[in-house]
């Protein structure tokens, strides 16, 4: 009987957990011992030492799927599901990439998985469809918490260019207008306006000594991106309606801009 090329996969993410039967050594143990009952090649054990379970972007682990991928091994084997992954999602794609045929197998040892029987898959499939429900369920709780918070008029993702975020006195993020930031949208409508590409304005906007939120040069995507996101935030707030007088320009949110003086604040109209 030909026997099934297994590798092994360890992890300990803390000292601590060898208190709790998840050493190393003990686990190392565990998987020999499991591959001589059920009579397995083991053809490679493979380790992560200090490594967490939050991300299954680990070396260790990596190199294990790898060689399931080059045809090393046809099988993986661990001591229990959480050496893998402490993530559903996580477990998901894991059997959606390579576990979800009767090509490649899962063992183990603590659940009594083995995917290379139909009751092995079944159970795999379970903890698949357990996963795929989890992800839509958040997906469908973050979609109604930001609908929900959209329609309080509340700030959901970045904070869009001629705004800042305030906490209002009912502790709900809004937008609040920053004039210097609005009357650079004003100018680079009112260059669109006079028929200047994208790119030209960008060029515009650097002659005049105006920089980006982030103290750069802008960039044609930038502006285009700056017009657009006030645009979405529908914030009621028009910078059309700031008056920028032609010897100066405000100072204060954009330090690459402080050498401008607005000196007539009561020229502005809102």
């Amino acid at each position: 009987m030909i026997k099934t090329k297994t590798v092994a996969y360890l992890r300990v993410s803390t000292d601590s957990q060898a208190d709790k039967g998840f050493s190393l050594q003990a686990q190392e143990e565990k998987v020999k011992q499991y591959a001589a009952l059920y009579d397995l090649e083991l053809i490679d054990i493979v380790i992560d030492a200090g490594a967490s379970a939050k991300s299954i972007d680990r070396p260790g682990l990596q190199r294990a799927l790898g060689m399931l991928k080059a045809g090393e091994a046809t099988a993986l084997l661990v001591v229990k599901l959480d050496r893998l992954t402490r993530k559903v999602a996580d477990l998901g794609r894991l059997i959606e990439d390579y576990f979800s045929g009767e090509k490649l197998a899962l063992l183990s040892v603590s659940e009594q998985i083995d995917t290379r029987s139909a009751s092995g898959r079944l159970i795999l499939n379970i903890l698949a469809s357990v996963s795929q429900w989890e992800r839509e369920a958040i997906g469908e709780r973050t979609r109604e918490t930001l609908q929900s918070k959209k329609a309080r008029g509340e700030v959901t993702g970045r904070i869009p260019y001629g705004y800042t975020a305030v906490i209002n006195d009912k502790g709900v993020k809004m937008l609040e207008p920053m004039i210097a930031e609005l009357a650079v949208i004003k100018i680079a409508r009112e260059l669109r306006k006079a028929g200047l590409s994208l790119k030209k304005i960008a060029i515009e906007l650097d002659k005049r000594g105006i920089q980006s939120r982030n103290g750069k040069v802008f960039v044609a995507m930038q502006v285009s991106r700056m017009m657009e996101q006030h645009d979405r935030a529908n914030t009621g707030f028009n910078p059309n309606s700031v008056t920028v007088i032609s010897t100066g320009f405000p100072a204060g949110a954009i330090p690459a801009i402080a050498q401008w003086q607005w000196q007539s604040l009561d020229q502005q109209s809102f």
